[in-house]
């Protein structure tokens, strides 16, 4: 067998070799936990299940034992479900800054990554996550921060790129759970993946016996027959101008409006900027404007 031949090979994510490898165009480095010199926020890990291995990282904005309950969001990150991490310095930085503006305690999922967990596992590790954080909601969960300090009345969901689609699929489930589950107050939907009628090629390799285009109901609302049960009241799509992506967030603020969902749908645009531009231009005058946006929706009355 000859090792080095390539058998699939989907730049600029990653490729596979005919010995099964799998080998990433991006190497992904790790940022440790700790304090921000420059707002406070503290972050730390947590091992959300031992048998899976899954994880998230929380960020805590400085507050004292004596202060009010404050925002939580649950927050899954980017990158075509085959690359990135809450551990990486895009996504830390990111948090960081939405921790401090939003003052919100941020738990950022590092659900497992296909091709070697294909989809839908990081679907499904991602509702484990909010099953795990919901049983804080009365005080008595494994984590002091969550219990003390996260106001469960104020629950927002959010990602960027292919975490706001399982941002989306996440609140859909916590719908369907009913109004005894934990209640999702907004969604946050940043540059949003959504499959459209095309067949995408690295999406089925990703998702085996997926179709990869917008007849499957965890890839796309169009033909999500639970999609009225969203659960939450309150939905933000932003999108980017130059963002090959902007026609699948417009598309959704549609379907959500002409679907039987009786929640409010905002759009918000970045013009002139590109796919997820503020995570790798973070101090840009419009990637500040996003957070801040961002913020002012997780605190709105």
């Amino acid at each position: 067998m000859d090792s080095s031949e390539v058998t699939h090979d989907f730049p600029p994510f990653f490729r596979v070799y005919k010995d099964g490898r799998i080998e990433r165009y991006v190497a992904i480095g790790y940022v440790p936990p700790a304090v921000d010199p420059q707002t406070g926020v503290e972050s730390k890990d947590v091992t959300i299940s031992q048998e899976t291995d899954l994880k998230a990282r929380i960020f805590i904005p400085q507050i004292n034992s004596s202060d009010p309950k404050i925002p939580l969001v649950v927050h899954y990150h980017g990158g075509a479900f085959c690359i990135g991490s809450p551990f990486d310095a895009l996504s830390h930085s990111f948090l960081t800054s939405l921790a401090s503006e939003a003052r919100a305690i941020v738990v950022s999922v590092d659900y497992r990554l296909a091709p070697e967990h294909p989809l839908p596992i990081a679907y499904d590790d991602s509702w484990s996550a909010l099953q795990w954080i919901a049983a804080h909601s009365t005080g008595q969960g494994p984590d002091p921060w969550l219990n003390q300090h996260a106001d469960f009345g104020r629950v927002f969901l959010a990602g960027e790129s292919a975490g706001a689609n399982i941002a989306h699929h996440v609140a859909v489930r916590a719908g369907l759970a009913g109004p005894g589950y934990l209640q999702v107050h907004g969604l946050i939907l940043v540059h949003p993946f959504f499959a459209n009628n095309e067949p995408d090629k690295m999406i089925r390799f990703l998702y085996p016996g997926s179709s990869g285009s917008d007849n499957d109901p965890r890839l796309s609302p169009l033909e999500d027959p639970d999609l009225d049960k969203l659960g939450c009241s309150q939905v933000i799509v932003f999108v980017a101008g130059k963002d090959w992506l902007k026609s699948r967030g417009v598309g959704y603020c549609e379907i959500l409006k002409n679907r039987g969902w009786e929640g409010t749908v905002e759009l918000v645009e970045s013009e002139g900027e590109d796919h997820c531009f503020h995570l790798f231009n973070p101090q840009s005058e419009k990637a500040v404007l996003l957070v801040q946006s961002l913020a002012s929706f997780i605190n709105q009355d």
